[in-house]
């Protein structure tokens, strides 16, 4: 006998719930699970309506006709999922804010055969929140704003939301997910749930479909072996940015990923004019370590000039910290907070590219590798290749992948 179930997604706009449930229903689906995802916003932008479904009025309360728009789309997404599981299917995901407890009931009175599964997201990370928030307002549905006037509207849909939002807590079933740290926070089971240790797994563990972690071009203090600073990419990493851009054509990067230093983003800009679209996100914490009074200086002017410094980060570079300035240890914190963003802000089915520094990208992929603190300073970080990562509950593979182009002659 087949095992069915019907999840249902809960939250604000812009918290990860379309990320969230398509973690569960591809992860579900790898273990062989029949299952599908029934998103109302996919359905409202593909059916012909007669409304401006993307203004913000739209999703008023006292918009009868919204209101009418919007409860028709919520029935014939449940009509389509009892359907599915006529068919045979045995996990239904219902992707949509789903903030009324009218409208949880009305999901549940529609199933009374299958148990029902809440899952509710939320994020307390303003930060995170507020990136996802720009990059909501550069979806297609918007392109007929300005980016200051997409955002305008869409908080105010968000607001709508907010003035009738009722979290869940009289559902038999219910979990509550901090999003940004795929933590579970609470969890209320009433029922034998079919697949519940499975979905508790998919939630709080990181899964990668492709990650592309490249190091940046060549630049002026690389060539002379100096530390730290912003300083621009030789032709060489010009080169090297535009060989990048070639070899990954062909390959869909909806978003990169980079530091706030100029060499990061000159060797992200030709990859995204690649693409269509690309948005290039600059975070801080994937800057690179800042060597303090050490900045811009060679390892042989450190030497020279401060013997000291280059004694005392001999024995264990992992540990040490630059005077005035970070090291590995103390960037830690930063970078992991970095990669959180990374994977909020990424929809789960889409590739992801990280262009950042050698140091930092070494406690990137450490965070994958599980490597000894001691070994990360010395990961290989070349600037002619990158890593590939692809982790899911069944594999997990890492590439160090070079690259070529005809623009090349080193």
């Amino acid at each position: 006998m087949k095992r069915k179930l019907v999840i249902v997604m809960v939250g604000l706009p812009a918290r990860g719930k379309s990320t969230m449930a398509r973690k569960l229903g591809r992860t579900l689906e790898m273990d062989g699970v029949k299952v599908r995802i029934f998103n109302n916003g996919e359905l409202r932008r593909r059916l012909d309506i007669d409304a401006d479904t993307s203004s913000s009025e739209f999703f008023s309360p006292a918009n009868a006709k919204g209101v009418g728009i919007r409860e028709k789309i919520s029935r014939m997404t449940i009509e389509a999922a009892q359907s599915f599981f006529a068919e045979g299917g045995e996990v239904a995901i219902m992707d949509a804010s789903n903030v009324t407890r009218e409208r949880r009931r009305t999901i549940a009175a529609a199933f009374p055969d299958q148990p029902l599964c809440f899952v509710e997201c939320l994020n307390a990370d303003d930060e995170a929140l507020e990136a996802n928030l720009e990059r909501k307002a550069g979806l297609k549905e918007f392109r007929h704003l300005t980016p200051e006037k997409a955002q305008e509207s869409f908080l105010k849909r968000i607001a709508f939301y907010e003035s009738i939002y009722e979290p869940l807590d009289a559902e038999a079933n219910r979990i509550l997910v901090d999003s940004f740290d795929s933590c579970i926070l609470q969890e209320q089971i009433t029922d034998v749930l079919p697949y519940y240790d499975r979905i508790r797994d998919i939630i709080t563990t990181r899964v990668v479909r492709n990650l592309f972690l490249v190091r940046h071009g060549e630049t002026h203090f690389n060539r002379e072996d100096r530390i730290g600073g912003d300083s621009d990419l030789t032709d060489k990493g010009r080169d090297q940015a535009n060989a990048l851009a070639e070899h990954f054509a062909t390959v869909r990067i909806p978003i990169i990923f980079t530091s706030n230093y100029k060499r990061t983003l000159q060797t992200a800009t030709p990859i995204a004019e690649r693409q269509d679209p690309c948005s290039i996100i600059a975070l801080p914490e994937f800057n690179e370590i800042h060597a303090g009074v050490c900045e811009g200086m060679t390892y042989e002017e450190i030497r020279r000039k401060m013997p000291h410094v280059a004694r005392a980060r001999g024995p264990n570079k992992y540990r040490y910290v630059y005077p005035d300035g970070e090291g590995y240890r103390t960037m830690e914190d930063r970078v992991h907070r970095g990669l959180k963003k990374v994977f909020f802000l990424n929809n789960y089915d889409e590739n992801i590219m990280i262009v950042g520094h050698r140091a930092v990208n070494r406690m990137i992929l450490s965070s994958f590798l599980s490597r000894q603190e001691e070994e990360i300073p010395y990961i290989y970080m070349p600037q002619d290749r990158y890593y590939h990562i692809q982790i899911d509950p069944h594999k997990r593979i890492f590439e160090l992948i070079p690259y070529r182009s005809v623009l090349t002659t080193w």
